[in-house]
């Protein structure tokens, strides 16, 4: 089969795709609620086609996703299955190709040589050096790019990263997806920090809080001694609460980690484990949920930390697994808790069916492995170059000021 007739076949599946979107009552209501949420009612074709991809392969209903929705109808193909693969994330342009680009990957540091589904002459004004926040996927050996959904201009440099940078706070396995040498690295890393952390601790759990937490962690990464008596968890009464600092939705929620647990008003409790297989975590609350099933009484707010430590996509399985091995308690309390009646294989499927499904290593672990990271770590703790202040008319086919080597208007007159 030739590219053109790929790329047709795939072009086919797509209008199916849209086709099913429109005739299956469930999707099209869904779709119609989509559209209204975003003030999209009244819109051209062109403009539903850039609305339509996004929606089916972000949306789901009932826990399902449009593309397996219309998998489960048509049966299973190749080019859906190649769509469900797909990865969303932000690229820099390498190369403009014949029909094509070459695209590096910030989040998992791969080159990629996609062919476009479109003519090229659609791309005009697209350009090397640029970042792109696009969709591609493999299908037979090769690349295909089905989304661009945004564009930098190579002056952005950072805004780029900071974007890698919070798509891999929010999905750490996007840093080794498609990537087999990137995940090797990652367990090899692993693998030495845990022997580092048994040597330098003598045990792969240290119980503190808050306000000693970033000097354990600080003294391991440098591998400094430290003196853990006076770092130990000293509360006498537990209780869960919210702690805004650790939300991380907000825009500069990068500058405001680097305050790290100590910055928090509050003072709580927080275990830094060791995990030998999946890498270093900070679980804020841990010596509190424990606390629940040795009695539950003694715990403010115990049913909201329970919820917490189920419903918080940041704690894996495996914290649960460490929990619940400890305490033979642990589900007649949860579904006394819960007024549920769940056994415990039932509970991790309900709740963290991602750590049951992928192998998904901890976030401490993947920033430290991950380039995108450690880039916008140095934007944010060495002085930033003041941009050129451009005092005179510059013209748009003059050499940009700001030293690129290209035009005014391939690059900050973009």
């Amino acid at each position: 089969m030739t590219v053109i007739d790929k790329i047709n076949g795939i072009n086919n599946v797509v209008k199916e795709i849209f086709d099913f979107t429109q005739t299956n009552e469930k999707i099209k209501a869904d779709f119609d609620e989509y559209l209204a949420t975003i003030g999209a009612r009244n819109i051209s074709l062109n403009q539903m086609e850039k609305i339509f991809l996004p929606y089916v392969f972000e949306r789901k209903i009932d826990n399902k996703s449009i593309l397996e929705m219309f998998e489960a109808e048509k049966g299973t193909q190749p080019i859906i299955e190649s769509f469900i693969n797909a990865q969303a994330s932000i690229f820099e342009i390498k190369k403009i190709l014949k029909n094509g680009f070459e695209l590096y990957n910030l989040i998992n540091e791969k080159t990629y040589q996609v062919l476009s589904l479109t003519k090229m002459t659609n791309f005009r004004g697209v350009y090397a050096g640029q970042y792109i926040t696009a969709r591609i996927f493999e299908l037979e050996g090769e690349y295909y790019v089905i989304e661009i959904s945004g564009i930098l201009s190579h002056s952005q440099k950072e805004e780029a990263y900071r974007y890698a940078v919070m798509k891999l706070v929010h999905s750490p396995r996007m840093l080794y997806f498609d990537n087999p040498e990137k995940e090797e690295e990652i367990k090899s890393t692993i693998s030495e920090m845990y022997q580092k952390f048994i040597k330098t601790f003598d045990k792969d759990i240290i119980l503190t809080t808050n306000k000693h937490a970033d000097d354990i962690i600080g003294a391991f990464n440098e591998g400094e001694e430290i003196d853990l008596s006076d770092k130990t968890c000293d509360l006498t009464e537990f209780k869960f609460f919210h702690v805004k600092e650790l939300d991380n939705n907000y825009s500069n929620f990068l500058e405001n980690s680097m305050g790290g647990f100590s910055s928090h008003n509050e003072i709580y409790d927080v275990a830094v484990i060791f995990d030998e297989k999946n890498g270093l975590y900070a679980i804020p609350f841990y010596k509190t949920f424990c606390t629940i099933f040795e009695d539950k009484s003694l715990v403010e707010n115990a049913k909201n930390c329970v919820e917490y430590f189920l419903t918080n996509e940041s704690i894996p399985n495996i914290i649960l697994d460490r929990v619940s091995s400890k305490y033979p308690n642990f589900m007649e309390t949860v579904n006394e808790i819960l007024g549920t009646n769940y056994t415990y294989e039932e509970l991790m499927k309900k709740y963290k069916s991602d750590y049951l499904n992928n192998r998904i290593y901890s976030s401490a672990t993947i920033l430290y492995c991950s380039k995108a990271f450690s880039e916008i770590f140095d934007y944010i703790t060495e002085p930033r170059q003041q941009k050129p202040e451009i005092t005179a008319k510059v013209g748009r086919n003059d050499l940009c000021p700001c030293g690129s080597g290209k035009k005014y208007k391939n690059c900050c007159g973009a």
